[in-house]
């Protein structure tokens, strides 16, 4: 019985190694099913943690649905570590390359203990999802998002009111200075003519000898002059339109504010033996209190006459007449002149033009027997509205010329002429004094700036010789005789 149990021992053991042996083949093969033997190399790569750290923040690229492998993972780290430094935004980006081993046959239930893998957060498909935009051209970026730039219309605001300024002033340029041409011409054509006022009463007209001179003098582009002599008691006549810069497109707005005419001036040149003792001005009361005080020889011989009494006709409140004395005022403001311009009536019908006239045997300047008279210019088509105002112009010539003043008035404007040169010829004394005592004070200066430069054995030569003169200035003058 010993002898039987024994071989049954050993069988034991040897179907025990056995079975021993077929299981743990078993377990590596089933451990092992379903990869290649290429699989196994890339599962013992270790990933280089040096390349991880370089990696930076460059666009991802967009991973499939299908949840990568450990291959997958590895490769692109491995793109990641070697970043493209110029990328090209037309250029899609290349697909992670497919894992060499299918999951398509893995048994969940069959394999436990593996770790399932989950998709990748939201936040990081968030990222991958936005690096496409990161790639396109910064450029191209900001053109999309604002659009093509194009100029607007109000960025040529400033040129396009230039041009329009410019084109406006160069119209009015023209026109302006044609209104003007034709205002002069105007006034010519109805005053020095042929039968006309200043044609029957002068002989020559205009500024030449010849018939075909012309009869206004252009000096400007608003102002026009002309000129007439060959009349008795004057030497001649000189009328200046000063009318207003139409030409000008800002002084044409200025008007607009600020109103003005146009005037026209005469100065008649009387003969020094034609004009007496006369200083006489009227004017509007205003005008008339600035002439006074602002013209020498009013302010010096003349003075504000108030209207006279005894039931005279005189001329209207709102006039103020300026004169030497009241014979003159009296004898200047004739009935003839109330009637025809200067009397109530005719003033507020005819009278409208007028501004001042100014009548002086002391006029400062180069002529010293002036008649002045002032005007406003009407329109053009309305010049027959100072015919009576132009035809003072004769009418005062000749009553001037006529005048003589009485001997009581004569003798009082001789003394009152005569003082007046007295004062004259005391301020022209001080001032040559004044300018002796200037010139002195100036040579003097140069003198003491002189001596400042000169050196010290200079100037004791000059002092020892200075003492000497005055010594023998000092000295007695000794007068020698001969004897006999």
């Amino acid at each position: 019985m010993k002898t039987n149990k024994r071989p049954s021992y050993s069988l034991l053991l040897l179907i025990l190694l056995i079975l021993s042996l077929s299981l743990t083949s078993v377990l590596a093969d089933s451990h092992f099913e379903g990869f290649d033997a290429e699989d196994d190399v890339v599962e013992d790569e270790s990933l280089d943690l040096e390349s991880l750290h370089k990696i930076t923040d460059l666009p991802l690229t967009q991973s499939d649905s299908s949840p990568p492998s450990k291959t997958t993972h590895l490769s692109s780290s491995d793109s990641l570590s070697d970043p493209d430094p110029n990328p090209n935004p037309n250029h899609p980006p290349s697909k992670p390359s497919s894992p060499t081993t299918s999951f398509e046959y893995w048994d969940e239930d069959e394999f436990e203990g593996v770790p399932v893998q989950h998709p990748p957060p939201e936040t990081q498909q968030t990222t991958e999802n936005a690096t496409p935009d990161q790639n396109l051209d910064p450029k191209t970026t900001q053109e999309s998002k604002t659009g093509p730039i194009s100029k607007k219309p109000s960025s040529f605001l400033i040129e396009i009111v230039s041009v329009t300024f410019l084109i406006m002033f160069l119209i009015n340029y023209f026109t302006g200075k044609r209104e003007n041409e034709n205002l002069a011409l105007a006034w010519a054509a109805k005053f020095a003519t042929k039968d006309s006022i200043f044609e029957k009463n002068f002989s020559l007209l205009g500024v030449g000898d010849g018939d075909d001179s012309p009869l206004l003098l252009k000096e400007g582009q608003n102002v026009f002059k002309f000129y007439a002599s060959g009349r008795r008691y004057c030497s001649g006549l000189l009328a200046t339109m000063e009318l207003k810069s139409r030409h000008d497109l800002i002084s044409r707005l200025y008007n607009l504010v600020v109103p003005c005419k146009d005037e026209i001036t005469f100065e008649v040149y009387m003969n020094e033996d034609a004009m007496d003792h006369v200083v006489f001005a009227m004017a509007k009361k205003k005008a008339a209190k600035g002439m006074q005080k602002e013209l020498m020889d009013l302010n010096r011989f003349a003075g504000l006459m108030a209207s006279p009494t005894g039931g005279r006709k005189w001329v209207p409140d709102e006039l103020g007449v300026i004169s030497e004395s009241k014979e003159v005022a009296g004898d200047m403001i004739t009935d003839a002149v109330l009637e025809q311009v200067f009397g109530e009536k005719a003033f507020e019908k005819y009278g409208r033009g007028f501004i001042s006239m100014h009548f002086s045997d002391q006029h400062p300047g180069t002529h010293k027997k002036v008649l002045m008279f002032k005007f406003s210019l009407p329109d053009a088509d309305n010049m027959t509205d100072m015919t009576r105002l132009v035809a003072l112009v004769p009418y005062y010539i000749d009553l001037i010329g006529r005048y003589k003043l009485s001997t009581q008035a004569r003798s009082k404007t001789d003394a009152a002429r005569q003082k007046a040169a007295q004062e004259a010829y005391k301020e022209l004394q001080n001032a040559r004094q004044e300018a002796l005592q200037r010139k002195k004070a100036e040579r003097k200066k140069m003198m003491e700036e002189a001596e400042a430069k000169l050196s010290a054995e200079s100037i004791r030569k000059r002092e020892a010789k200075e003492r000497s003169r005055q010594m023998k200035k000092a000295m007695p003058r000794v007068k020698m005789t001969r004897g006999n």
